[in-house]
């Protein structure tokens, strides 16, 4: 038979299979946090990291700062393949590093490999998302004005990198090598004066994790 009045078994377009399509990217929480965000209940970042509650769904970033926005930006920092020795041979994969920030105070890096580099791009700028974090700026000097660089002294490391930052007065700018001055301005910090120690020449995913993470106790 040809189905109900002659329409066939759905299988065409506009009815059967095809139908329903637009609910497939609606975000469906999968844990207690997204379904309070969800609800309304949560209604900034900042009462996440009042309560030191982790992130596990990138959605909720996405909920807070809307792609269509474009107020979180990412920046991919650095793509290099990476190679494991395998009963069959060499297996290569590539690792991406990729930075997300507002430019107003919140920043995040996260890292993927992947056998593909489209994939570990989006693998990374998902683990960055769920990796945001809020920093806490200061002044040099006089206290007017809004904050413009960090409140103290900081050090990080990551590997073989070491990194040290240095509160700088107005007007200093980022001194800093060109991928960690890529992080500190995506976090919102005007000015800041960075000293950067690299033990090893390739090491500019390395640079940004040591400014990302504190130094182990």
């Amino acid at each position: 038979g040809r189905g109900r009045d002659g329409r066939g078994r759905g299988r065409g377009r506009g009815r059967g299979r095809g139908r329903g399509g637009d609910d497939k990217d609606e975000w469906i929480p999968v844990t207690k946090l997204g379904r309070l965000v969800k609800e309304g209940r949560i209604r900034s970042l900042e009462e996440i990291f009042l309560h030191s509650m982790p992130i596990k769904e990138h959605q909720i970033v996405d909920h807070f700062f809307p792609p269509t926005a474009g107020k979180l930006k990412d920046e991919v920092m650095t793509i290099k393949p990476v190679q494991k020795q395998s009963s069959a041979g060499q297996r290569t994969r590539f690792k991406a590093y990729v930075a997300v920030g507002d430019f107003d105070g919140h920043i995040g890096l996260g890292k993927k490999c992947s056998s593909e580099v489209a994939t570990a791009i989006r693998g990374a700028l998902i683990m960055a998302k769920m990796h945001l974090v809020p920093i806490r700026r200061g002044y040099w000097g006089k206290n007017s004005g809004l904050p413009h660089t960090i409140p103290m002294k900081l050090s990080g490391t990551c590997g073989s990198v070491s990194v040290r930052l240095i509160p700088a007065p107005r007007g200093t700018g980022l001194v800093a090598a060109p991928a960690s001055k890529k992080i500190l301005a995506m976090a919102g910090l005007e000015v800041s004066s960075c000293v950067q120690q690299l033990m090893r020449p390739s090491s500019r995913g390395g640079g940004g994790a040591a400014l990302f993470r504190p130094p182990p106790p």
